[in-house]
């Protein structure tokens, strides 16, 4: 699966939400076929959760008629939160792909690994660090301007 160019056009899709954090994800069913794509929506929601991941999880749902996402890969920008984690092992997705690391609030591998701790179920295979640096600078650069 070619997951770099289908981050490329997440960072593009991030770009164009100026007012959110710049992170942008999708649900590709077991084609590679994107079923859904969102970027954060948290301040156009008023709602603490509309993080990307979880927009286009419950896009993905609705579109497949079924809360179990069992076939699915997760893309986004930015290693997803606990938060996040939690609705992706509850939807069952198996795979998440992602680009830049989230030391912060990390919760699929760098703070906590929600994904891969066993105790909660079989684990979610993680691949990191896709267009890492990218995705790194998209996320400092919308921070470094905030802070000015």
């Amino acid at each position: 699966m070619d997951y770099q160019s289908h981050m490329k056009s997440l960072l593009e899709l991030a770009a164009q939400n100026t007012d959110e954090v710049p992170v942008a994800a999708m649900v590709l069913d077991s084609n590679g076929e994107i079923l859904s794509q969102s970027t954060n929506k948290t301040i156009e929601q008023d709602d603490p959760t509309a993080h990307a991941e979880i927009v286009v999880i419950r896009e993905a749902a609705k579109k497949l008629s079924s809360w179990r996402l069992e076939n699915c890969t997760l893309v986004v920008t930015l290693e997803p939160c606990v938060m996040c984690a939690g609705a992706i092992r509850t939807a069952r997705i198996p795979r998440v792909v992602f680009g830049a690391w989230d030391e912060r609030v990390g919760g699929s591998g760098s703070r906590y690994d929600i994904l891969r701790d066993s105790r909660l179920g079989p684990e979610v295979e993680v691949v990191s660090g896709v267009n890492e640096q990218e995705c790194s600078d998209q996320i400092r650069s919308f921070f470094s301007h905030k802070r000015t």
